[in-house]
């Protein structure tokens, strides 16, 4: 049995779902930190000839109901293509969304967000200059919205989307996770983690 995991910030427990193919975590001076596992990721990729088949890895999740606002500062020791800190959530088996602070196979630092319906797509928005940024997911009923951040107070909009017909006040897995798919792994670290148990009024206005 998995035991719960208290994270500061969180009014709710996370506990670990998913092969751990080497992830370890830790809470300490009031962050968590994950350290992926080598050649770990989670993505159905739209190409793959077995849509049965998908990759899959640990990650530090639980149930929230209703609306929310979740952020976090976010730092990784890039290493590798792809390597990763993630915010996480999901609403079924394939139907997930993950905003990422990746390292690009351009060797950029960037936030790149994932929504998979069966399916999962790959779309990169800002990049970032060092290797620490600010991520925020949010839910509206059954919207859900991913922004970004350099400073935690200014926050620019990166998607907008829906997880299918989710009923407004149906229970969502969501948190964290690292990445390193093509890596011997990588540590992320999440600080200044906080939950607001309310929706986010404006989308676009930088709030």
């Amino acid at each position: 049995m998995n035991h719960s995991l208290t994270v500061p910030g969180l009014p709710f427990g996370v506990v670990p779902e998913g092969p751990s193919v080497g992830t370890t975590w830790r809470v300490e001076n009031d962050a968590l930190a994950m350290t992926a596992g080598p050649r770990t990721d989670l993505f159905l990729d739209p190409g793959r000839e077995d849509p049965a088949v998908g990759e899959d890895l640990l990650r530090l999740v639980g149930d929230v109901r209703d609306d929310f606002q979740l952020s976090a500062h976010v730092e990784v020791d890039f290493k590798d293509t792809f390597d990763a800190g993630v915010l996480f959530i999901q609403a079924a088996e394939q139907t997930w969304a993950k905003l990422c602070f990746e390292y690009t196979p351009q060797e950029r630092p960037s936030v790149v967000s994932v929504v998979t319906r069966g399916d999962s797509d790959d779309a990169n928005a800002d990049e970032v200059s060092g290797n620490r940024t600010w991520l925020r997911i949010s839910r509206t009923g059954r919207a859900f919205a991913f922004h970004a951040s350099h400073d935690g107070e200014w926050w620019r909009l990166i998607r907008y989307f829906s997880l299918g017909s989710l009923p407004d006040s149906a229970a969502v897995k969501v948190g964290f996770l690292a990445q390193s798919p093509f890596g011997a792994g990588c540590t992320a670290v999440f600080d200044h983690i906080r939950f607001r148990p309310e929706p986010l009024t404006q989308l676009r206005d930088g709030s």
